[in-house]
């Protein structure tokens, strides 16, 4: 044994099989030769009962003196209770991005996740995720490469920006709850979003008659389908999500409500305006077609209202509208009207009422005429008996 140096490892001959040569001042550090001329520092160690080595780098990329410090490194680690092999063996095994992301949406959006949540998540994961951070391990990504993705697409998308953010969140504190990164580490965390304005839009009392009038005329000419004329009608006199018109079905439809076993706040019950009822009634039903709003195939449902929609919108001088508006419409016609938001919550399925209180400000209008009716009454009242004590105005019984 002698001091592994530049000079006494280059000079080690080859041998038909590879040999190690140990170091005398570092016991564990040595230097294996092969009979290619390959030679490689490498450092012996024991982990229990079993005696282990791992590879620290090749002679002329590391000096000796660079392989010995990392050597005493290493050592140091296993005297802590660290076994430097194992760690790489679990390293080269451990998943990529592209492999959590796939077992999510096995094992994770397909079980507690909306269908339609889950083409979601499928098509920000195929379109965004993979191509960014697909072949990096799970345990590599930094906040810096989240950041730096999340800046990426929000010069062009922030919206869809942010999507993709609170996605990554979901991955990976899923993949702390399977072990697979630990805990406290989330790359997401911290990151700002890009700022979004929700948008709003509300027809007046004279868009919502020119909106009636267009669906009354669509009907009268064929122009467009009873099913898409009526579903958009439905829209806007329950106030309900859009999927929960098109998908429908008449086994959920009773004379005073429409009971939901699942929505995208689980199951719901929806009071059902006597108008609304008329309007279902008047649908024609198919044989063996189990939804109210039939589509173009003999048992399925409407699946493309946004097209009708815009020719209609079009028609009626609405080009701004979107189909949710009419949701928002009913709500603000609602809060207007005097429902609280706790009635009102629960007729429009929110899952909190922190939801439901963005409506709260159109109710203003109606608090103030409601305001000043009360202040009308008192006043005339204060009059009546500002007179009423004039002298010789007194009615003397």
């Amino acid at each position: 044994m002698f001091r592994l140096t530049k000079r006494s490892v280059e000079a080690l001959e080859l041998r038909g099989t590879d040999y190690i040569e140990w170091d005398r001042d570092v016991a564990g550090f040595g230097v294996r030769v092969y009979p290619s001329g390959k030679k490689a520092y490498l450092v012996q160690y024991r982990s229990g009962r079993r005696t282990r080595r791992y590879t620290i780098g090749s002679h002329g990329v590391l000096t000796a003196d660079q392989a010995r410090a990392e050597a005493k490194r290493l050592l140091g680690d296993v005297l802590r209770g660290d076994d430097p092999s194992a760690t790489r063996q679990d390293r080269r095994r451990a998943p990529t991005v592209k492999a959590l992301c796939e077992r999510f949406l096995q094992d994770y959006a397909a079980v507690h996740c909306k269908p339609s949540t889950n083409r979601s998540y499928e098509m920000l994961i195929r379109l965004h995720i993979k191509p960014a951070l697909g072949p990096m391990l799970i345990q590599d990504v930094t906040r810096a490469d989240v950041a730096a993705l999340h800046l990426k697409l929000s010069a062009d998308a922030p919206y869809q920006a942010n999507r993709v953010l609170s996605l990554l969140s979901k991955l990976f504190n899923t993949a702390e709850d399977w072990g697979l990164r630990a805990e406290g580490t989330n790359p997401a965390r911290r990151i700002k979003k890009n700022r979004e304005e929700e948008k709003k839009r509300y027809l007046s009392d004279d868009e919502q008659m020119r909106l009636g009038r267009v669906l009354n005329d669509c009907l009268e000419d064929g122009s467009e389908t009873v099913f898409a004329v009526s579903a958009i009608m439905l829209l806007m006199l329950t106030g309900c999500r859009r999927n929960e018109i098109t998908t429908l079905k008449w086994t959920y439809v009773h004379y005073t409500h429409l009971d939901l076993p699942d929505s995208k706040t689980g199951r719901r019950r929806i009071p059902l305006p006597r108008e609304a009822y008329e309007i279902l009634m008047n649908l024609p039903r198919g044989d063996g077609n189990p939804y109210v709003i039939r589509g173009l195939t003999e048992d399925g449902h409407l699946t493309d209202l946004e097209r009708p929609w815009r020719r209609i919108r079009s028609r009626a001088g609405l080009p701004d509208v979107r189909l949710h508006d009419l949701r928002h419409t009913y709500a603000s016609v609602a809060m207007q009207n005097g429902i609280d938001p706790f009635t009102l919550k629960e007729i429009m399925g929110h899952r909190n009422l922190q939801t439901t209180l963005r409506y709260a400000h159109l109710a203003d209008d109606a608090v103030q005429r409601a305001a000043g009716s009360v202040a009308s009454r008192l006043a005339d009242a204060m009059r009546r008996q500002k007179r009423d004590d004039r002298p010789g105005l007194r009615v003397v019984s």
